[in-house]
């Protein structure tokens, strides 16, 4: 499995997710297949988005595009980080 995990500030929470959420179906096409977020417990504007992705390639593709780039501008989001991850092994305890 191909996973992105992004660090970014944002502006306002609520603002954000409203972009986020309208965006889902582009990220579903571009390859996205699940994905969780997380807060930080002491920032609460900071925001993880962490992505299960078709392939690496894709998801870069996606989150490297002008037009990615300006819907995160206009979702207020700051400095995002972007780590592309291959999955070498899952457990559950």
């Amino acid at each position: 499995m191909q996973h992105v995990l992004i660090m970014h500030e944002v502006e306002s929470y609520p603002a954000w997710k409203t972009v986020f959420d309208q965006a889902s179906a582009m990220r579903k096409q571009a390859g996205e297949i699940s994905y969780q977020l997380l807060r930080d417990d002491n920032q609460a504007n900071r925001i993880v988005h962490f992505s299960e992705w078709s392939s690496l390639d894709a998801a870069r593709r996606f989150f490297e595009s002008p037009e990615l780039v300006e819907i995160r501008r206009k979702a207020g989001v700051h400095a995002p980080e972007f780590v592309y991850l291959q999955e070498i092994e899952r457990g559950v305890l």
